[in-house]
């Protein structure tokens, strides 16, 4: 087939869950119940590809209220790669954004591809893995007992964009667990544990500090004592490494972290883990 059969569309919400699919395809074990959430969060920032009627590829172009975007589940078909079907899918997000800032978590071997497009290098995020073991603390709260307007807050301070819509079904997911640890009315970090494929991911996890995050962590941990776990850490932060070190964790892969346009000023050494690398 030659390109001229290849059309690019808004998603339905069916077809966000086949996008998630072919993610779980790559290895890149997604959330079981991450679909909510990212259709919540911008339900036409989701293209899809297709040639009569078929899916080719995908990719997420999310906007956090038209000042900052998020590209993600950038992904052909195996079968459908090396015929320009990606870059069509690619060029098409990209306009969609516009001239906002553009963040995306991408594979490291397509560093360079992605400079092509403008992106700049930040810093590299990397994964790791480790099997769950931890102590519940009395001094941690759910997210339930947190007035949302004062979780939001926390929240864009270290996320860089205000996305409320995305974070009150991101905290709600059926399977998840939440921990926050407050001073009287001050949020002092706070992390979910959600379901994924295999296991659980826990992100984010933003603290002020070391201690708050290994306390939120273990907290977590002990909820799902026994499962496999994984941590998505901004590298550059050594504190979240000396985390993942202490918790006996695994590296299991890496992401370039790239901005296009003005990267927003993030307080890193508070990121102990990333949200999520499809929505940023």
């Amino acid at each position: 087939m030659g390109n001229q059969d290849f059309i690019i569309r808004n998603m339905t919400k069916n077809d966000l869950a086949l996008a998630i699919e072919l993610a779980a395809q790559e290895g890149w074990n997604p959330g079981i119940n991450d679909a909510d959430s990212f259709w919540a969060t911008d339900r036409y920032g989701f293209l899809i590809g297709e040639i009569n009627g078929e899916p080719v590829g995908c990719i997420s172009s999310v906007s956090y209220g038209g000042n900052f975007g998020f590209l993600g589940l950038y992904i052909v078909k195996p079968e459908f790669r090396g015929q320009g079907y990606g870059m069509k899918l690619w060029n098409c997000a990209i306009e969609r954004l516009g001239n906002i800032t553009i963040g995306l978590d991408g594979v490291v071997a397509q560093q360079e591809n992605y400079t092509k497009s403008g992106f700049v290098m930040a810093y590299n995020n990397a994964r790791y893995e480790g099997v769950a073991q931890g102590k519940v603390s009395e001094k941690i709260i759910p997210l339930a007992q947190v007035p949302l307007g004062t979780l939001l807050e926390y929240d864009q301070k270290l996320f860089g964009a205000p996305r409320a819509a995305f974070l009150k079904e991101w905290i709600n997911q059926p399977g998840t667990y939440t921990a926050c640890l407050m001073n009287g009315d001050q949020i002092l970090g706070f992390g979910v544990a959600r379901p994924c494929r295999l296991g659980y991911k826990i992100g984010p996890l933003f603290a002020d500090n070391l201690d708050i995050a290994q306390d939120i962590f273990a907290h977590l941990a002990a909820s799902i004592s026994g499962q496999t776990i994984y941590l998505d850490i901004p590298e550059i932060n050594p504190d979240a490494l000396q985390l993942v070190k202490k918790q006996g964790m695994q590296k299991v892969f890496a992401t370039a972290r790239m901005y296009k346009g003005k990267a927003p000023v993030l307080p890193v050494d508070h990121i102990f883990g990333v949200t999520t690398f499809e929505l940023g």
